[in-house]
């Protein structure tokens, strides 16, 4: 019998009602060895085979960051809004499941960002991310000031906003929203996206993802920080830095092939193409 964790946010609407409804059914055919309903559970040394998510993208943000290194495959069920991520309709789960217990699927694997902030020798915190790592300002309308090195080469300086490093998998998230590319979530590199750069020449740049990437407070404003996923956020000092490399696991999403990358473009983001149709000839 299958092990699985099944995760998600109670406290969003009609997620504890779908967890109330799915767990007598699941009696017999899976064996829940966990549940994380609060999405507070540390979850890298449960065993398991896979995990469903019942929520939205940000919830598998969460779960992806807390598998930790025992990254498990995922399968997510949209409560949520956008369902980048999840593949499936609460409607759907119960038959597709089905699928997946069959072992009528495919994994695709997505690089993660493996993000240590240092000041001085001193390393203060360690972050994976799945979609971005962001620096950016507070609320205070005031430049900052970020060296970018790349294998320890210093490529350019950006003043503005802040800075994306952006897998791609994130390239569709924050990074987009600030100009950044669409890049196929097979693809491995690092997305880098100035946030209101305040230059008319600083523009987006894509790097290989065995590369060395570093960000260098050179100069920054009282209210600074660093984000990951969204979630976690980590205050910056002037001099600190920020070293990102590949994780050393990928993110594992079950994939079941009722849509396409490009299918998901369309619907999610309205991605249509040219506005112009031809004419039928008369």
């Amino acid at each position: 019998m299958k092990r699985i964790i099944l995760s998600g946010d109670t406290r969003k609407q009609g997620v504890g009602t779908a967890v109330a409804d799915l767990l007598p059914w699941l009696r017999g055919r899976v064996d829940v060895v966990a549940l994380d309903l609060m999405l507070d559970r540390e979850l890298e040394h449960v065993e398991a085979d896979f995990v469903v998510v019942l929520g939205g993208d940000g919830a598998i943000l969460s779960t992806a960051r807390r598998l930790g290194r025992n990254q498990l495959p995922v399968l997510g069920v949209n409560h949520g809004k956008f369902g980048f991520l999840a593949e499936l309709s609460p409607a759907q789960l119960r038959e597709r499941l089905d699928d997946v217990l069959a072992g009528n699927y495919r994994i695709s694997s997505r690089m993660r960002l493996w993000c240590s902030l240092l000041r001085g020798d001193e390393k203060i915190a360690e972050h994976a991310a799945l979609n971005d790592a962001v620096i950016s300002r507070g609320a205070l309308s005031r430049l900052v000031t970020l060296g970018l090195m790349v294998d320890g080469t210093r490529a350019t300086t950006y003043n503005g906003d802040g800075v994306i490093v952006a897998t791609p998998t994130g390239s569709t998230a924050h990074s987009l929203s600030a100009g950044g590319p669409v890049v196929d979530p097979g693809l491995e590199a690092f997305v880098i996206t100035p946030i209101c750069p305040h230059t008319l020449t600083n523009r987006p740049v894509v790097l290989p993802a065995r590369n060395r990437i570093e960000l260098l407070a050179d100069s920054t404003p009282v209210d600074v920080g660093l984000t990951i996923d969204g979630q976690v956020y980590q205050p910056i000092a002037r001099g600190d830095r920020l070293v990102i490399q590949r994780a050393a696991s990928d993110f594992q999403l079950i994939d079941l092939g009722l849509r396409t990358y490009y299918d998901t473009l369309r619907e999610k983001l309205q991605w249509s193409g040219s506005a112009l149709h031809s004419r039928r000839r008369d």
